[in-house]
């Protein structure tokens, strides 16, 4: 009869799609929080923005010319001057007033007549262009009318959205919380940067990875810290983690050598494994979990590059999910500019620079290449199949912060 297969032998890789659905539907959305104009720009709106008046407000010119009545024949005396910002007073009948754009139409007014359009002699004005009822005026609620939603939840704010925001006249908005990241580093090799190296050693530079993705994304880092290579080192380590962060990260410990403990601490601290392999080269010993408050928690592999594909394949979506937003990842089509060998079942993720719409090779094909892959601005997602893909050739790439 069958029997299932030794415990040590390594799981299935499993596809970065099935992988990525795995990891955004496990998340928890974090809590929604008021934020103002001035730090509105890269967050995340929890509520949609809702019109609370007609935007304009008032009929105003869109044109520097002057206010009158269409139907009324010319020439019109100028009975006024506004300016924006003026409260004008009603047009008297037959009379014209000179405005400047954005300055409120005057009661009895219904068009306004270009500048360029219009001489004015001796006090009056005489058109040279017909006219008709509408001309050159934004009407009340031209923009947007009052209730109407202007930006949905779920949107990532830009600095036009933030502007549109204070040109409703609100002072904050409804926006999903900075989920709260927590990043370790295993391994006895590390040293810090700046520090002197002994034979054997490498200076640490996965946590400066980690953090300055995931704070793009929209973390807050709570605590970066190094953990030896020693089981009860690495549970404490995890344990302290996992007290305040609604993702932890760890670097290097994930595969089955003597000194890989994360995988055993996440189990005796009751973290629910998600997956662990996923079918890309470089990445595949990535592993993700849940904690029994729902926190998400990333065992990436050590080497820099392998950092970077769960990263932007997994742990960037992860938090966009977390915060509401659209998981993505957000991929653009370029072309190859040299031919890239394919492999048979995974997915190459290289590290490219993208140039007016071609991938361009950095040499960076081995997961420790980092000084190589330091010009890249987007990993270049070559599909599993047979043979190579040849210069020319179309693939997804993710666009690098």
């Amino acid at each position: 009869m069958p029997t299932s297969p030794p415990a040590d032998l390594p799981h299935p890789r499993i596809p970065v799609a099935e992988a990525r659905a795995l990891v955004v539907g496990a998340v928890r959305r974090v809590a929604a929080e008021p934020v103002g104009l001035a730090e509105l720009a890269g967050r995340v709106l929890a509520a949609p923005v809702v019109a609370p008046h007609d935007l304009p407000r008032h009929a105003n010119s869109a044109m520097d010319g002057y206010a009158l009545r269409a139907g009324e024949p010319g020439p019109w005396p100028v009975a006024a001057r506004i300016l924006a910002g003026d409260d004008p007073a009603p047009l008297p009948a037959g009379a014209c007033a000179a405005i400047a754009t954005g300055g409120v139409l005057p009661a009895g007014a219904d068009a306004v007549v270009a500048i360029e359009q219009a001489v004015e002699a001796d006090g009056v004005v005489t058109a040279t262009a017909a006219l008709t009822a509408g001309d050159h005026v934004r009407p009340v609620g031209a923009d947007v009318r009052a209730g109407a939603e202007v930006l949905p939840a779920g949107a990532v704010l830009g600095p036009l959205a933030a502007a549109a925001v204070a040109g409703l006249g609100l002072t904050d908005a409804a926006c999903a919380a900075r989920p709260r990241v927590a990043i370790l580093t295993t391994g006895d090799e590390l040293v810090a940067p700046g520090e002197p190296l002994r034979r054997g050693q490498i200076h640490e530079s996965n946590s400066v990875l980690v953090r300055a993705a995931l704070v793009r994304a929209g973390c807050a880092v709570v605590h970066v810290g190094g953990v030896p290579d020693a089981a009860a080192a690495t549970r404490d380590a995890f344990a302290r983690a996992l007290a305040d962060a609604d993702l932890v990260v760890s670097t290097g410990g994930v595969s089955v050598g003597p000194r890989d403990h994360v995988k055993p601490a996440l189990a005796a601290l009751g973290v629910r494994e998600l997956f662990w392999r996923i079918a890309t080269q470089p990445g595949q010993p990535t592993w993700c979990g849940t904690a029994p408050d729902g926190a998400l928690v990333a065992g990436l592999p050590g080497n820099p590059l392998s950092c970077l594909v769960g990263l932007h394949l997994l742990l960037v979506p992860a938090v966009r999910a977390m915060m509401g937003a659209d998981p993505g990842p957000e991929t653009v089509r370029a072309e190859l500019a040299a031919p890239v060998r394919r492999l048979p079942a995974r997915m190459r993720c290289l590290p490219m620079r993208l140039v007016h719409g071609r991938l361009e090779d950095l040499g960076a094909g081995v997961s420790h290449q980092l000084s190589r892959a330091a010009r890249a601005n987007a990993l270049a997602l070559v599909p599993a199949g047979e043979g190579e893909l040849a210069a020319g050739a179309a693939v997804d790439a993710v666009v690098l912060g």
